[in-house]
């Protein structure tokens, strides 16, 4: 499903436009966490370690939500609490991701818990991705209502 109109395009430029919505600190390292470390609750987020601020951390999963990138539902076992986790759109930017760690790991010192992903991506970056996906698909499958 190709949704076009999530948001208002300022630009005639696909990459202009994929940044008004994910190209900020904080939204992409939401998907990363959602993507690569199985985080899936708000105070996961939260504790991730950049030190993203509650105020920002809600704006930023509200936006993924509104674009469709992002689903959430009530937690099984506490109402008050949401699950968050990756649409097929959210997950079309897995390429994307893998690429940005690839390109991190090649050039920029990363910290000590990112390097064994970094050299799974860069040892075979198709096997990562496709290992990252049957992560989501057996958590989905656990979590999510039938």
């Amino acid at each position: 499903m190709n949704d076009m109109k999530s948001h208002d395009c300022r630009s005639i430029c696909p990459i202009a436009n994929i940044l008004d919505v994910v190209g900020d600190r904080w939204t992409l390292l939401v998907i990363r966490d959602l993507l690569f470390f199985e985080k899936h609750e708000y105070h996961e987020f939260l504790n991730a370690g950049e030190g993203v601020s509650t105020n920002i951390l809600a704006e930023r999963l509200k936006r993924l939500l509104n674009e469709g990138i992002v689903k959430a539902q009530p937690h099984a076992t506490n109402k008050k609490r949401k699950l968050y986790y990756l649409t097929s759109k959210g997950k079309d930017l897995l390429p994307i991701m893998t690429q940005m760690a690839f390109w991190g790991g090649k050039y920029l010192e990363g910290s000590k818990e990112a390097r064994p992903k970094i050299a799974q991506v860069q040892k075979n970056p198709a096997l990562f991705s496709k290992k990252v996906l049957a992560t989501l698909s057996k958590w989905e499958k656990k979590h999510l209502e039938p």
